[in-house]
Order: C-alpha cells, then sequence, then structure tokens
C-alpha cells in the first residue's frame, strides 16, 4: 500500500484524528469563516470535541445525523461514521 487514507487507520488516538493537529487535519472551519458566522449557526464537533462547526457549511456537505428528534454536526466525514457506531455515547455527551 502506497498512499493511505489518514480516517482508516486509528495510530492509538482513540477515533482515527491525529491529535496534534488540533483538529480533523484542517476540516475545521477557518479562523475568518468562524468570524463572520451568526453565534446560532455555530456549534462543537460531538466526535472531535472542541472542534467548531458551522452548521450551515456542515449541512451543506452532508456532515450531520439526525438522532432522537435532534440535529448532531460533524467537523469532517469521518465523524459521522462514528457517530452511527455508538450515537448514544456522543448524543448523551451534547
Amino acid at each position: 500500500m502506497t498512499a493511505h487514507d489518514h480516517h482508516n487507520h486509528d495510530h492509538g488516538h482513540g477515533h482515527g484524528h491525529g491529535s496534534a493537529s488540533g483538529g480533523c487535519s484542517g476540516h475545521a472551519p477557518k479562523t475568518e469563516d468562524l468570524a463572520k458566522a451568526n453565534s446560532d449557526d455555530v456549534t462543537e464537533c460531538l466526535v472531535m470535541a472542541g472542534t467548531p462547526v458551522i452548521k450551515s457549511q456542515a449541512e451543506a456537505e452532508g456532515l450531520y445525523r439526525d438522532y432522537n428528534g435532534e440535529r448532531y454536526w460533524f467537523c469532517c466525514a469521518a465523524c459521522g461514521p462514528l457517530f452511527d457506531a455508538d450515537p448514544d455515547r456522543y448524543a448523551n455527551a451534547a
């Protein structure tokens, strides 16, 4: 295997994201986008706790799940399947 998708390997960080990156390999919103976003449009990724998510951008990219009547937004495509694997864990942390 000459190339790899970093989202498919755990590397001992718990859920496949590099802890040194400060987010999901650059998938977090840009600082200027966060500054322009309405505060009601910003939330935090439940899977990558502490990573900001602009709800409208996440929805446009399909980075969300509806679960038990609530909507949850994610910082990157890798977080959706992790949420799907144990939704109660993440939904109860909200």
